[in-house]
């Protein structure tokens, strides 16, 4: 075989059209959820959504793909290969998906009771995301240089079960209520993705599976509406105009910057999940035959965050953990270059906002339920057997985070009767809701801190386990875990009073006891065996 040259060397061949759908298909369902979960769970206004953060999150789709597609033909012209394929990089769905549900909606929600008028909340939440891409992709890009250290510090069963415990309860259970509020489409949306993705069926047109659901279930969506047999409150959207809406630079994430604080034991593990990601991602190319270097993968996709975030832009961008997925159907690196573009120029165009927002949540939440349902395996299938329980322990914080979103609701219960339940103390120990929000609060460091702990005690490293929970204690005390702030802000431990002390201190102090408790067993004598 000769040698590709640069004039030689193609940029697309037919396989690029299949990966091009897919890869389309799964920015667009992410896209399409945020603005469902914005829009019709919290009333975010849709033109700041359509025409301010869609804008600059496309661009950083945009930004990602072509750096990966020149990555892929230098790739190809070193190597002398001509069947290099490029690193697929699109909106990542769990942080993605977490954005929309624990950070921009609620804030909005805190901004409009703190008084504001819906433009200027939603603006004020607009700041807040892009201040968060910026925060999230700047540890991006530090940690690009130390990633490989990281994974070798942080267990594998910490790293995988606190982002699946998140993944199950929030990315499975929310979306799946969401699903089920239109039984008819979500269940046979539902249900077909399940056939195409799981039980890999046969279908009887050769189109991408996830595709053929979204127009079935779309399609199912506003017959019943128009014949007047779908669920209640059915509405056709009001159409989008199409209109240029460039993300140009702006330095107003800066005033969203302050308000990224109590959300930070969110946004930073966020940013280090994608980091561990990118060099699977990396290892996972390097096995099929595409030998990325890792630091470059981290570093492009740091980039392309933070392009997104100065641009006006809410979600990040990661690489997929396709690519040996897409290098099978025959994608070389064309189709990194044709989304890239789609995405980009049409997020410019208004032409996605227009797509997604003729996209039903019944149709786009089923796709999120499955993502989360094959994190929560992935979680499992990834880590040691013995590890198994210190991922399913990283999953209970979670369930504690999903109790404070509905019981945070105000619709549900009132503010006022919100603080007496924090507040009551009856019987023996803290009150109930009280140990629900703090347990809740900074719920995936947590995951993290306790499934490391526990991971060292499977191994008989007590001395590091004792570390561990010690690191915990001191988090604690400053609420990066376990706020006694019912938003989960941080603070200093000395400002308390009240039952707020009382909590941060008996916490800290619980961590410290057992941490105490192993340093003194790590000091017995190892048995012996004859």
């Amino acid at each position: 075989m000769n040698k590709p040259t640069s004039s030689s060397l193609r940029w697309f061949v037919p396989g690029d059209l299949n990966g091009f759908f897919g890869l389309v298909v799964d920015n667009l369902s992410i896209l399409g959820f945020i603005a469902a979960a914005l829009v019709g769970i919290f009333g975010f206004p849709a033109e700041v959504v359509f025409t301010r953060m869609f804008p600059g999150t496309a661009l950083g789709v945009l930004v990602g793909n072509l750096i990966y597609t020149a990555m892929a033909r230098r790739l190809a012209l070193r190597s002398g290969r001509d069947d290099v394929t490029a690193m697929p990089l699109g909106l990542d769905a769990p942080t993605s998906i977490g954005m929309a549900l624990l950070v921009l909606g609620p804030a909005f929600a805190q901004f409009r009771a703190g008084g504001m008028d819906e433009q200027a909340a939603a603006m004020a939440t607009w700041q807040l995301g892009m201040a968060s891409l910026m925060v999230m992709g700047a540890l991006k890009l530090v940690l690009s240089f130390a990633g490989d250290a990281i994974t070798r510090i942080v267990p594998r069963a910490a790293l995988l079960g606190s982002i699946g415990g998140a993944a199950l309860v929030l990315l499975g259970f929310l979306p799946l209520i969401e699903t089920l509020r239109s039984p008819v489409v979500g269940l046979a949306t539902f249900g077909l993705l399940l056939y195409v993705l799981v039980a890999k069926g046969r279908l009887p047109v050769r189109i991408p599976g996830v595709l053929l659901a979204f127009i079935v279930g779309t399609t199912l969506y506003y017959g019943l509406g128009l014949a007047g047999l779908g669920a209640p409150g059915f509405k056709v959207p009001e159409a989008v105009a199409f209109g240029i809406t460039p993300p140009w630079p702006t330095l107003a994430f800066i005033d969203g910057l302050p308000h990224t604080v109590p959300y930070l034991s969110l946004l930073l593990p966020f940013g280090l999940l994608m980091v561990v990601g990118g060099i699977n991602v990396a290892e996972s190319a390097r096995a099929a035959g595409d030998d990325y270097r890792t630091r470059d993968v981290l570093l492009a996709e740091a980039v392309s965050t933070l392009v997104a975030g100065l641009c006006g832009g809410v979600a990040q961008t990661t690489p997929y953990i396709g690519q040996p997925a897409y290098k099978h159907m025959g994608a070389r690196m064309g189709y990194t270059l044709l989304t890239g573009l789609f995405v980009g120029i049409g997020g410019m165009l208004g032409i996605v906002s227009g797509l997604v927002q003729w996209l039903p949540l019944a149709v786009l939440a089923p796709i999120i339920v499955y993502v989360g349902l094959d994190i929560t395996v992935q979680a499992f299938q990834s880590t040691r057997r013995e590890h198994a329980i210190a991922v399913a322990l990283a999953f209970l914080p979670s369930v504690a985070y999903l109790l404070v979103i509905k019981l945070g609701n105000p619709a549900w219960i009132a503010p006022q009767r919100f603080g007496e339940l924090y507040s009551s103390v009856e019987g023996h120990g803290l009150p109930d809701l009280a140990t629900i929000v703090v347990l809740g609060n900074g719920f995936i460091i947590t995951a993290m801190l306790w499934a490391s702990a526990l991971v060292a005690m499977i191994e008989q490293r007590m001395r590091l386990a004792s570390l561990w929970l010690l690191v915990a204690a001191v988090l604690t005390l400053f609420g990066v875990v376990h706020s006694v702030h019912p938003q989960g802000g941080v603070y200093l431990p000395w400002a308390l009073d009240g039952l707020a002390r009382t909590i941060a201190w008996q916490f800290a102090a619980g961590y410290a006891v057992l941490a105490g408790m192993l340093a003194l067993l790590s000091l017995q004598k190892a048995e012996t065996r004859a």
